[in-house]
Parts: C-alpha cells; structure tokens; sequence
C-alpha cells in the first residue's frame, strides 16, 4: 500500500512518540521533518509554467563565475582573487520572471541580480554560488541554504581541483536529491588521465554514464564542450524534467525518512537478543536462588524457634519480615536484576525499558516472601507433622480409649465369672493376685498408648522450619516467574513497536514509484542521476 508522504511522516512521528513513552528511545531523538518551502516549487506562487534553476558549484578557482559570465556575454559575476571571501549568490533570470515577488522562503540575502531577454532561456534561472571549499564558513551555509531550491547542479571542476575533498563529500551527500551535470572547465590544461580518473570517481558515486563536458572559459578553444553543456540545460527546461525531478525530491525525502527509520530500528535491537536475555536469567536464577535460600537458612531456624512456642504471635509482620528478608537478601536479589540489566546492553536491548519493567519487582521482595512464609508457617503449625504422622498420632488417641476400656471389661468379665463360678461351688473368690494383675493390665494399657502418643508427637519447631522453607520456596519461584513475565512482556512490547517499525520502512520503499522515463538510457535526465541510494 502506498501512502502519501506527509502521512508516512506522520504515522513515523506516531511511532516515534509512542516508542518514547515506553523509553525505547530516547527523548532527545527526534524525526527530522524537512521544510515543505524548501522546494524548488515552493519559489513560485504563480499558476504555469516555472523556471528550471540550474546552479553553478564547485572549489575555489575552478571557473564557475567565468562560465556563468560567457553565458550571460557580460561579467555579471564576481571572479578572480576576490572569490574565496565572497559571500554573495549571483542570480541571472529571464527579466518576465519578477525575482522580488518570489516567496519569502527563498534565501534572497547578499543576492546579485542580473536579467536578460533572451527567449530561449526564459525558462531557465542560473545560480552561480559561494566557493564551496572557502576559509569563510558562511559561504558553505549559504550553500547549503540554496541547495533545496536548485533543479541541477553543475559541478564544475578544473585540472587542479577535480579532486577537491570538501565539494566531493557535498556531492556524495546530496547526490541522489538532484540533477547533476559536470564540467571539466580549463580543459586547455587538462590531460585525458585526468578526465578518465574523475570519471572514475563519478562512478563510485553512483553514476554510470554521467554528462561530463569539457569546457574552456572565458574565451573557448579546441575540444570546448561549452555548446553541448548550454543546449542541454535548454534542453531540460521544460514541463516533462520538472515533473521527474518534482518526483526525484520526493524520493530523496523519503529515503532520508527510511533512513531515519533504519536508525531507529537498529537503536531498538533485534527480537533474538530478547530470547537470549531470557535465557540467561533462566540460567542465572537458579544459581541465585541456592545461594538465597543456603544464607537464609540460618534466620529460618531462628524464626521457627521464635514460633514454635508461640504460633499465634504473627501479628508483627514488620519484625517477622524483617528476621528473614534482610538487607544482605535483598542486595542479592536487586544484584540478580542488576546483571541482567547489564547483560541487556552488549545484547544491543534498551535498557532503560528494561529498568522501568523491573524496578518495581525489586521492593516486593519482602512482601513476597512474608505472605508466603506467613501461609506456609500458619498451615504448618496448624497441622504438625506428616501425614503418616499425623495418621498414628489418631490411631494412638483411639489407642488411648479403647485398650484401657478393653482391659477393664476384661476385668469385669473375670469378676462376674468368678463370682458366679464361686457361688456355685463355693470356692475362693478371684484373689488378691487377680486385683493386682487386672490393676496392673488396664494401667499399662493407659500408660502404653500415653507414652507412645507423647514420643510420637511432632516437632512444632521443625515444622515451622518446614513451613518457612516451603513459603520461601514458593516465594523465591513466585519472584521468577515475575521477572520472566516482566521479560515476556517487554519481548511482546519491543515486537509490536519493531513490526510497526518495520512497516513504516517498508512502506517508505515502495512509496514513490521511479520518476517517468528515468528507467530510459536514452533520456538525458538518466544520466544526470546517481543510482547510489
């Protein structure tokens, strides 16, 4: 789907903000948002045709001004040795174009003008600009401040400067946002080597076939190209050009807009380093948590002692907290979080989002662990021992009633036979040794299940121990899972942010379609674009 580009540039700044909000990015980054008056379009307010602008560049002493003057056949711009401190634009129109009713965006400051009559370049404005290489820097900002305006550039060159570094990285820079036309001016001292190499150079910018023409200025001379380089700028002043070029800065912005968009995207990471980040403190927790648990070993049995002996006193949960979450287990836990925040950054993850997202898992610890070692050590004492334990200790106390109740009505039954015996045959009545044997016998099984009951009853201490363990355990692995899901949530979060990224950059490659006839080796328009993009 193809969008406009001011829609594109608002769905990035969306984008953008929202990434910010959840500190993926920083607050100081912003979207360069280019000037819609920065067009060459937006020099003209009037309905029709307007003017291509064709502007003169290059090093100092190259022979920009000389050319521009043996176009016009009168010296209306300013060479010689005054040049590399001139801080003035010579601007020279067709006199129907009315230069002072231009909009105010276009730079008309330090601004020679100088009009003509000539009909068959009355479509066209030519721009002789500031040295380019000069020791003033304001004339490299006047430069840059009338690039977004110009239509072509002619960049000039000489035998002694076709090398010139400050022009070059200018060129390489803002090849792919304009028309280029290339003049090898005092070609009466070039040398065909010479030409080849910048040819050469020209190429590793971007350009296959570029239009190069050998010029001789002021005066001309054998091998002077100086015809062919007017008759094709004439050329280009017409409807059909300004529409490609219109459509060429289009895509010069939105390549700078996907570029932009590209560094976002490498800022963000990739999805993978959030896998190994989980993987790592997959790895990591187990190891802090041993260690966790082994120092906490020594308040556990601390507090199940305290609690042993009075289980219902757990209404102090600042001091019950503080007697097994103190500040050495905490600084274990917050140094945990730590590393993983450190492990973040050589992974190429954010890690202010990552800090944001675990900050507040690192002052619940404690209550963590005193909600679930306060549950496990209630439930603990509230029911003691194992279940077997907990089993024999049931069947003693039926033990306890049933063998004492056995051996009595064993008693009983001996007296009411040997009463009934006696009676009969008149006997010796049971005797003193069956008084002292069926004493004997309902005593021992009383005291038999008693003392068993009180040997088999469990430790409330270790239970408690048991109980906090248990909580701490739960707590600890209640801990871990949140961090995995604090990591789950931001991996889900920084997905959704690249996929929307991603669709915003896919949307700025297929967002303008070739400009018309650019795809034409026969066109001379094609030539005068660099295909390095």
């Amino acid at each position: 789907m193809a969008y406009d580009y001011s829609e594109l540039f608002a769905q990035a700044e969306t984008w953008l903000a929202q990434a910010q909000k959840n500190a993926w990015l920083s607050q100081h980054i912003t979207l360069a948002k280019p000037d819609n008056r920065a067009l060459p379009d937006a020099l003209y307010d009037r309905q029709g045709a307007r003017p291509l602008l064709v502007a003169f560049m290059g090093g100092t002493g190259v022979g920009k001004s000389s050319l521009l003057n043996r176009l016009a056949g009168q010296t209306i711009a300013q060479a010689g040795i005054a040049r590399p401190t001139s801080r003035e634009v010579t601007l020279y129109h067709h006199q129907s174009v009315n230069v002072q009713g231009l909009p105010e965006p276009f730079p008309l400051a330090q601004v020679r003008i100088a009009s003509h009559n000539d009909a068959s370049k009355q479509q066209l404005i030519w721009i002789d600009t500031p040295d380019f290489d000069s020791v003033e820097s304001a004339n490299q900002q006047l430069v840059l401040s009338w690039l977004p305006y110009i239509d072509v550039l002619v960049y000039v060159v000489s035998p002694e400067r076709y090398r010139d570094a400050k022009a070059w990285r200018l060129l390489l820079a803002e090849g792919g946002k304009h028309a280029w036309v290339f003049a090898f001016n005092q070609w009466d001292s070039g040398q065909d080597e010479q030409y080849v190499d910048f040819r050469q150079q020209l190429h590793q910018a971007g350009f296959d076939n570029p239009l190069i023409y050998k010029t001789i200025c002021p005066s001309g001379g054998d091998g002077d190209e100086y015809a062919e380089l007017q008759a094709t700028l004439i050329a280009l002043a017409n409807q059909n050009t300004l529409k490609q070029l219109a459509q060429l800065g289009l895509q010069a912005r939105n390549r700078d807009l996907q570029q932009q968009l590209l560094n976002f995207q490498e800022a963000l990471g990739n999805q993978s380093a959030w896998q190994q980040l989980a993987l790592l403190w997959r790895q990591q927790w187990p190891k802090t948590s041993q260690l966790l648990q082994q120092g906490l070993a020594w308040p556990l049995q601390q507090t199940a002692q305290h609690y042993a002996g009075q289980a219902a006193n757990l209404h102090n949960k600042a001091s019950f907290e503080e007697r097994l979450w103190d500040e050495w287990a905490q600084t274990r836990f917050d140094d945990a979080l730590d590393e993983l925040v450190i492990a973040a950054d050589p992974l190429g993850i954010p890690t202010l989002p990552l800090k944001n997202q675990l900050g507040p898992l690192r002052p619940i610890a404690a209550q963590h662990i005193r909600q679930q070692t306060e549950l496990e050590l209630r439930q603990a004492l509230a029911h003691p021992g194992n279940a077997l334990q907990r089993g024999l200790l049931k069947w003693l106390h039926v033990m306890e009633v049933l063998l004492p109740l056995a051996a009595m009505a064993w008693a009983g039954y001996q007296v009411f036979t040997g009463y009934y015996t006696s009676s009969q045959s008149h006997s010796q009545y049971l005797g003193v040794d069956f008084a002292v044997h069926s004493s004997l016998l309902i005593a021992l099984t009383w005291l038999i299940p008693f003392f068993i009951l009180k040997k088999c009853q469990p430790s409330l201490q270790k239970s408690a121990l048991r109980g906090l363990n248990k909580g701490v355990s739960k707590a600890l692995s209640q801990l871990d899972g949140e961090v995995s899901n604090a990591l789950d949530a931001l991996a889900q979060q920084h997905q959704q942010h690249s996929q929307q990224l991603a669709q915003l950059v896919a949307h700025c490659a297929d967002h303008q379609p070739p400009p018309t006839g650019a795809s034409d080796p026969d066109n001379p328009l094609q030539r005068m674009l660099t295909h390095q993009r």
